[in-house]
Formats: structure tokens, C-alpha cells, sequence
């Protein structure tokens, strides 16, 4: 759960998410949408992916990320059940 926290908590990462949500994208699409490095976008989809927020899949020369929601609503479902625990003893 931190390491979904810890992903979540910078606005790069937010963006990135929200641009997966409208549609799969390489790298090199994504980073056209920053005025940050292609190194630095790199760094943050390594941080989205070890999260596991974001997927992968190679295909050919390029790399596809997809967002992964599920992990997303799990993570949100659980931090949310931590307070209704709380609250029911």
C-alpha cells in the first residue's frame, strides 16, 4: 500500500496516470506531454510500475504503458477499510 501512496504523491505521476487513463502510450508520447527529461519520465513510470499501477508490454522497438486500475481501487478500497475498522469498535 505505501509504495501506491508513494507513487500517488508526486503530480508527475498523477499526470501520467491521467494521461493512461484516456489511452495506452509509449514513453516517448508521454514524455512529449512534460518539459522534464526523457530520463526523468523514465524514473517515474520505474516508480508507476513498482507499484504496479502502471503495466508494460514490448512491442517491437517500444515499450506500451497501460494504467492499472485495479491495483489503484484495491489500494484506495483497503486504506479506506483501515477507517471504518476504527470507527466500528
Amino acid at each position: 500500500m505505501s509504495s501506491v501512496f508513494k507513487a500517488l504523491s508526486d503530480p508527475t505521476r498523477r499526470k501520467i496516470l491521467a494521461l493512461l487513463r484516456d489511452r495506452d502510450m509509449t514513453a516517448g508520447e508521454i514524455a512529449e506531454r512534460f518539459d522534464i527529461s526523457k530520463p526523468a519520465i523514465s524514473k517515474h513510470l520505474d516508480i508507476l510500475k513498482e507499484a504496479e499501477l502502471v503495466s508494460a508490454e514490448k512491442k517491437g522497438l517500444y515499450r506500451i504503458y497501460s494504467i492499472n486500475l485495479t491495483v489503484l481501487q484495491e489500494t484506495l478500497s483497503g486504506f479506506m477499510n483501515l477507517f471504518e475498522k476504527e470507527n466500528e469498535e
